[in-house]
This record gives C-alpha cells, structure tokens and sequence, in this order.
C-alpha cells in the first residue's frame, strides 16, 4: 500500500509497573493489550502476474503478525504465572521460569533473554527486568542514556521494580539500590534494613517498611512522593503522576495528580481522578498505570478509575481475576485458568490477527490490515481512524461472500468481486475509494491516496489524487506505493509513474521480471530466475534485497521489505527496530504483505487427519 506521512514515535516517559505472582495457571495471549476477543505499501502482490486469484494459493491457512506492537499470538500457548504492564509493551513470567513479551519493542524491551530460572518481571517506560532464582538481575531494552537496563551485580536481591527511566531492587536485608535516570533523586533510595515492597513510578518512587508505612522520594510536583501517614499498609504501586497504597482493611488512598494533560504545547488539565479510589474494603491488590488506576477485589473482579479514553480503565466483568497490571494506557488481567485478557490501547492492532485456517490472502494498510477467506468472505482488524482520529471505516469490510481479491491503501480498502467489479471504502476525500463502474477488472491496488485497477483487456484505471496510468493494453500486474506506482507488462518489462524524488518510480531495464511491489518510496521486482533488484529511497536498506535465486514472493512495505522463498521460509530486511523486518521462523509459509511498521504471513494449514 502506500502512505504519505512521517514517522514519528513518541515514547511515554513513565511506567508503572505490577508484576504479581501467583502459581499454576495457563493462558493466551494476543497482541500487546492482549485483547481477549479477538507503510506504506500495497497489498500482498502477485509472485506471478496471473495469481490475482487469490483462491490459486497452494491451500488455506492462519495469519500470523509481527512488528510495530505486536507479536504471535501462538507463542502464549504455555502456562503464565505472572504478568508485567510497561510504557507501550507487556511481559509474562512461564511456570517454567522462562519469559515472553509484546507490544513495542523500539529498543528490544519486549524481546526477553532466554532462560528458565526467572523468579519475577518488571516493566518499565522502555526497559524490562527480570530476578533469577539465584537473587541475580538481568536487564534488557532502553539502556544507552540511564543505564536502566544495568542492574548492578549480587545474589541477593529479592524483588525489583522498574520506572520509567530508572529501576530499584530490594535486597534480602531489607535495603534497596536504584540505578537509571536520578534527575529527581528518583534513583536514590532511602537509607534503612526494614523495607518489604518497592515501587517505581515515571519520577518517583515508594518503598513499603516492615511497621506498614510508606516512604516515597523522587519527583513530588503533585505530592507524589508524599505518602499518607498511617502503619496499616500492605501494598503500593506508583504511576505517572500519581500514587495508591492497599490497607490492611482492604481499603485504598491515592495522593498526586488527579489529572491528565489534555494539549501539552499549551497545557489543559483535565479532570480524570485516577488517584481517587472509590471506597470499599474488599480490596486485595492494586495496580496503577500511566494517568489510570485498577483494583482487584476479594471475589475475584475488577474495578479501574481515572483516564479512559482507550479503555484502560473499564476492565471486563467477571469473578476470576488473580492478578492485576497497569501500563501507560492498556491494562492486563491474570484469570484463575491462567488465561491472559488486556483492554486499552493496542496501537490499532492491525498486526494481531484474528484466529482461523481458512484465509487465502492477506492485505496491509498502514494501520488495518484485510484477510481474505475461503469462502469468500472478507475480515479486518486495526485502525478504523483517519489521522485525525475520525471514523472512516478502513477495517470494516461490506458483508458478501462473491470476493476474490483485496488491497489496503492508506486508509481506505479495496475489493474485487467474482463477477470482476470493484468495491471501495474508507477514506474517500481524494475519491480514492469509488471505484470505477465495470465488471471487466481483474486486479486491483490501494496506495496513500490513490488506487489502481488493471482490465481484462490488460489496460489499466486509475482513480484518486494524481495517477495517471500509461495507456497500453500489455501490463498483468500493478502496484502502488505512497505517490507512485508500477506496472508489469506482459513481455516482462515494467514501467513507472507519480512521485519520483528517490527514484522510486524509475524502474530498470530487462525484460525478465515477473512481480512487482512498491513500498512508500522504494520498489522491489522479482525475476524469472527467483532473484530480487531493489530501487528508490534505501536509507535503512530496504530497496537493497538479499542475494539469491529462489525467491517467489515479494512484499515493500514503510521502510522494510519481505520476500518469500521456494522452501516457504520469510526473509526481511530494511528498517527493523520493532520487529517488523524479522519474520517468524517456519518453513510453512504461503504469502506475505507488509504494512507501514508491521508484517503478515498466511501460515500453511495442517491437513486435516485422518479419521
């Protein structure tokens, strides 16, 4: 597909993190909030010009996702006994002692080490932590301003906690250490041998003593680090800007900020009362996120309190909650079964599929992806938002059963029916998504702002902002990126147009290409001996391909690029610092699509056994 924007990435700088244990559960897991229910580059493209039929794909199959906050959901098939909420990302503690994480992963803080002699997990803004059984600390992620992610050495620690830039531990004597960022003293723990619980929030830090008070240092704008007084205290979590604390009575108190910023380049507080608990006392655990709290009660259900425009602070019902953890804006739940449910943010979740064997093709816009199945019917998750955050419905594909190919465009979405007609919706302010009337079409292409469909007759349509298809009645495949597009003739050669500043719309010479794929500024084409050229914009190499001949499929999406090879295995390369450019493993694999900061694969099903 194609997109017309910038990256920007804003990292929060806080996190609180809870990671309570408990013992002998299982779960699955999917996407970064987890959500128990379930670019720049165009569609999956065809690896030869008369595969459009998506139904001529070697069989059926499940999708699997990856990069930008996202992971595989087929990994949480284990049993967790404990659970991490950080900034953007989430981490799980195995009965194994081993560890999994998802969401962001900018700076590797949802990738954990290896291992099955893990204890306990922490998540922070950008960094994780984790304790071994032998009172050692690993860290790992955001790393390289703070040192966060260094944990000093010794075997005698016995919990952790992790900040938003800073980290603590505990140690068997009651003393605590703290490393990472100190510009609010946050990182420096108070003196003494009688502390039982720590916590670390964004700037600011509390430590639980053996007599049930609470001691706080750090960033105290708000009054943050200015605990209540009282020796009734049995737990404490710390956030952005705010504190809680669980009494031995299973009451709570909150103290800072009850607000969020609403505009930071001119700031609007806004009202959200996350360090207000409601009253009660059948509380048992607490957890507090970035401006949102949760609490767990006594018979096993939920209540959250504070900011909610994502979700994060409406938990789901029920009675068999165990485990509470809150990040910046998503929130993460531990069942009695062991299962794992999230709600809040997702970042869109159009890297989270929904689950099946029996999708033919894939497609991925910038922020929604499209599936295909079997029986003709179509699927889509991720964003429905334009970049102004209004409705326009990219991800809600129309009812039928009679469509036999998709294309995801920036945002907007494409469909080609049975009878060789073409639907469109989404985003239509350039036109982008009506297409032309016919029943004549026999492919079809979704870029930033413009789409393309090629005839029976081999000519091809444009419609949207400023594409103009060369005229001519050779070409059997097309493809579109940001502003520009390809187009494959039948005697092999390409031909370019649109946007050309990186060269992205010239295309080379030959006569032995069989596939195209355009990514935001950069191309790639697939020859007829399975090798890859590249060309356009490669400033984080995703025009420069891998060496090879046995390639079949190729997929350019934001600033990275994938292809298939003829063992089923996925390659990738260019811009990687979420994942997106690092397939899965596997040698089962059957199509590809890449989107802005994400990637799909149609994982080959298993055949059916026999009876």
């Amino acid at each position: 597909m194609a997109i017309d924007r910038s990256f920007i990435r804003v990292l929060a700088a806080w996190v609180s993190t809870v990671a309570i244990l408990m013992a002998g559960h299982f779960c699955v897991v999917r996407g970064q909030a987890a959500a128990a229910d379930l670019a720049e580059d165009p569609a999956p493209y065809p690896a030869t010009p008369d595969s459009n039929d998506p139904r001529t794909l070697s069989g059926q199959g499940s999708i699997v996702g990856w990069g930008w906050q996202r992971i595989d959901s087929s990994v949480f098939n284990a049993p967790f006994i404990a659970i991490a909420a950080g900034g953007s990302h989430s981490l799980a503690l195995k009965t194994d002692g081993s560890m999994v994480g998802w969401g962001d992963n900018w700076a590797g803080q949802a990738t954990p080490p290896d291992g099955n002699d893990f204890v306990a997990i922490a998540a922070g803004g950008g960094h994780g932590l984790a304790l071994k059984a032998d009172g050692s600390i690993v860290g790992w992620g955001a790393d390289w301003l703070f040192g966060q992610a260094t944990p000093p050495d010794g075997n005698d620690f016995v919990a952790i906690a992790a900040g938003g830039e800073h980290s603590l531990a505990l140690k068997a004597d009651g003393s605590m250490v703290g490393w990472g960022s100190n510009y609010y003293g946050q990182a420096t723990p108070a003196d003494g041998n009688d502390f039982v619980a720590i916590a670390a929030g964004a700037r600011h830090s509390l430590a639980l003593k053996a007599d049930g008070s609470i001691v706080g240092w750090g960033w105290n704008y708000y009054g943050q680090a200015t605990p209540p007084d009282g020796n009734d205290f049995v737990a404490i979590a710390a956030g952005w800007n705010h504190s809680l604390a669980l009494k031995a009575d299973g009451s709570m108190v909150g103290w800072g900020s009850n607000h969020h910023v609403l505009e930071w380049t001119k700031p609007t507080f806004v009202w959200a009362g996350q360090a207000t608990p409601p009253d009660g006392n059948d509380f048992v655990a607490i957890a507090v996120g970035g401006e949102h709290s949760l609490a767990l009660k006594a018979d096993g259900s939920m209540v959250g309190w504070g900011r909610n425009e994502s979700g994060q602070a409406t938990p789901p019902d029920g009675n068999d909650f165990v485990a509470i953890a809150a990040g910046w804006n998503h929130s993460l739940a531990l069942k009695a079964d062991g299962s794992i449910v999230g709600w809040g943010r997702n970042e869109d979740g159009q890297a989270s599929p929904p689950e099946g064997n029996d999708f033919v093709a894939i497609a991925a816009g910038e922020v929604h992806s499209l599936a295909l199945k079997a029986d003709g019917s179509m699927v889509g998750w991720g964003s429905n938002m334009n970049y102004d955050g209004v409705w326009v419905g990219q991800a809600t594909p129309p009812d039928g059963n009679d469509f036999v190919a998709i294309a995801a465009g920036g945002f907007h979405s494409l469909a080609l029916k049975a009878d060789g007609s073409i639907v469109g919706w989404g985003g239509n302010w350039l036109g982008q998504a009506t297409p032309p009337d016919g029943n004549d079409f026999v492919a079809i292409a979704a870029g930033s702002g413009h789409s393309l469909a090629l005839k029976a007759d081999g000519s091809i349509v444009a419609w949207g902002w400023g594409s103009s298809p060369p005229d001519g009645n050779g070409f059997v495949a097309i493809a579109t990126g940001s502003a520009h597009s390809l187009a494959l003739k039948a005697d092999g050669s390409i031909v370019a147009w649109g946007w050309n500043y990186y060269g992205q719309a010239t295309a080379p010479d030959g006569n032995d290409f069989v596939a195209i794929a355009a990514g935001w500024n950069h191309s790639l084409a697939l020859k007829a001996d399975g090798s890859i050229v590249g060309w356009g914009h490669n400033w984080f190499g995703p025009a420069t391909p891998p060496e090879g001949n046995d390639f079949v499929a190729i997929a350019a999406g934001g600033s990275h690029s994938l292809a298939l090879k003829a063992d089923g295995s996925i390659v990738g390369w260019g811009r990687n610092e979420d994942g997106r450019a690092t397939p899965p493993e596997g040698n089962d694999f059957v199509a590809i699509a890449a989107g802005w900061d994400f990637s799909l694969a149609i994982r080959r099903a298993e055949p059916p056994t026999a009876p």
